[in-house]
């Protein structure tokens, strides 16, 4: 029995007691179960009880033992007791319990999915970076728990859209320029420009492209190798963004606002909605309406608009592109940005309160990484992909809350061993394929002869009270958008895993024949498998066969 079934259990209980007069309330839509912290007291547990006893001027215990004489009566249900003010403890037979396993088999890549976010419609942001260079460790934490993010609002069944803005307007592109120009003529890098042995390499291709780049004028000559190394480089983000793991929906420019006036039409909408005044030649927005510290310039006294007045024309683009919901995803030097994103969203004549929602990642540092002779003064993501991999950093960056200022040691991400909670994880799911493949070999198939109530070892209701909680996991790390709660989830599912493989055999002994058990186990192992597997995709991890 699935947890979707015990509730339906228990609202056909409720819909009964109804009908026959024993109470008298509006059963909710949803009725929720959950795993209780102690085993000892049943298999789920629920508080519709104290939900509904006073709606229904009753007390919660007696409204509970009304729903519990219910309950025990449907099939699948072992027993149900009432603890505390009214809480209904529910226990599930072997067999009920048991038929999970072929639940999630079945289910296998859609195990876990759930509508809990359907009709949202979402645009995410996250990583944002210059495409002056490479993307960096500051970068590295975003790009992991972004796409981990929108993996797990799919699965709970939002429309979502990741979208990288590209910050491809202003002063830092023209110093990109100089500095590919520079490397093409074998100059020396300008003040304040981009060193870094990549720059050289855009440098040497753009003059392959543009022969006569050197012998420009100055002004003609910059725009030119802006120009050239711009693609080359945002191509080589790309691919670095690929080997992590993370894709884009919408490579969004910056550039595109200026070029196609979105800016300018931005400022005008924002005046008819009454927030935008002059003042000292500037054009200003009234943020502080809307809990701003200050008023923001959106144009400088010389017409020039601010990174403001693109902030702004961006949030209006999403905005007509049809997402309702707008999440940003910041780095910790983006503070600032939350009160005047959110006034933007007010200005424009939404909710801040659910239209717009920004977070902030704090600072990570990762112990051993060294500064990377071909991109300059940084922490390369190339480089850290080449020494710890994809998957150890991803996981290690997705156990842990956004908001926690953190400080990995890459040696030890890239031990393998049980101290490893990435390789802890992928071990357990390694050695499900395992078990499969001997099982196979052995003639153990779980096509034929799988008996539910046979999965009645102490360790075998650990391991599936751990697999059913599962789709809750999903659902709650995706409202909160917290993807630590999903690897944290999958270490303690590997957990049991590990302690029933070693008390339950699913292959025969030699000369051993096959039984009913050992296929009935088969179903538990591969079930295992299935939600291991589907934990670390949501993580944007691998889930090898073979370690």
């Amino acid at each position: 029995m699935t947890p979707e079934q015990l509730a339906q259990a228990i609202t056909a209980a409720l819909e009964a007691a109804v009908a026959d007069g024993q109470i008298a309330v509006e059963i909710p839509a949803e009725v929720r179960v959950e795993r209780p912290k102690d085993r000892n007291h049943g298999d789920w547990a629920s508080n519709i009880a104290l939900q509904l006893a006073k709606k229904a001027g009753m007390n919660p215990r007696e409204f509970a033992e009304i729903v519990a004489a219910r309950l025990r009566e449907a099939e699948g249900v072992a027993a149900v007791d009432i603890a505390g003010p009214g809480f209904l403890n529910i226990t599930l037979d072997a067999a009920s319990a048991g038929e999970l396993a072929r639940t999630i088999v079945e289910g296998d890549a859609t195990y876990g999915n759930n509508d809990a976010l359907t009709g949202h419609t979402i645009n995410l942001e996250f990583i944002s970076a210059n495409p002056t260079g490479h993307l960096h460790v500051g970068h590295t934490r975003w790009a992991a728990l972004g796409d981990s993010m929108r993996r797990l609002l799919a699965a709970s069944g939002a429309d979502v859209t990741a979208e990288y803005y590209i910050n491809d307007a202003g002063a830092q592109m023209d110093k990109f320029g100089a500095s590919v120009l520079a490397a093409a003529k074998g100059e020396p890098t300008p003040e304040g420009g981009y060193p870094g042995e990549y720059v050289q390499e855009l440098g040497a291709a753009a003059l392959e492209q543009r022969p006569d780049l050197a012998e420009l004028p100055q002004d003609e000559a910059v725009t030119a190798a802006r120009e050239l190394g711009y693609p080359m480089m945002l191509q080589q983000i790309k691919d670095t963004l690929d080997a992590f793991g993370v894709h884009f929906d919408v490579w969004f420019s910056e550039a595109s606002l200026h070029s196609s006036g979105l800016v300018e039409k931005a400022v005008e909408r924002l005046r008819e909605q009454g927030h935008v005044y002059e003042e000292g030649g500037a054009v200003w927005l009234r943020t502080t309406d809307f809990t701003d510290d200050k008023d923001r310039v959106l144009v400088r006294a010389n017409g020039e608009p601010t990174y403001f007045a693109s902030d702004a024309a961006y949030y209006l683009s999403k905005k007509d592109r049809g997402f309702t919901e707008k999440i940003y995803l910041l780095g910790a030097d983006h503070h600032g940005y939350v009160n005047r994103l959110k006034a933007i969203s007010a200005a424009a004549g939404d909710d801040p309160a659910k239209d717009i929602e920004i977070r902030i990642g704090q600072l990570i540092s990762i112990n051993g990484a060294r500064l990377s002779k071909r991109a300059g003064n940084v922490v390369d993501l190339r480089d850290m992909l080449e020494w710890i991999g994809a998957d150890a950093i991803r996981y290690s960056l997705g156990r842990y809350p956004a908001d926690t200022p953190l400080e990995l040691d890459g040696e030890e991400l890239r031990k393998q061993t049980n101290d490893n909670p990435v390789f802890y994880v992928q071990y357990a799911h390694a050695r499900t394929a395992n078990v499969a493949r001997l099982a196979a070999a052995d003639g153990v198939s779980r096509a034929e002869g799988f008996d539910p109530s046979l999965l009645n070892d102490p360790t075998e209701a650990t391991l599936l009270a751990a697999l059913g909680d599962f789709p809750r996991v999903v659902a709650q790390a995706a409202e909160l958008r917290e993807p630590h709660r999903v690897a944290r989830y999958l270490e303690g599912l590997a957990g049991a895993f590990h302690k029933w493989y070693d008390a339950c055999r699913v292959r025969p002994r030699d000369g051993e024949e096959v039984t009913d058990l050992h296929r009935s186990r088969l179903m538990l192992n591969d079930a295992t498998g299935v939600v291991l597997r589907r934990g670390l995709d949501l993580l944007g991890v691998s889930a090898p066969e073979r370690m």
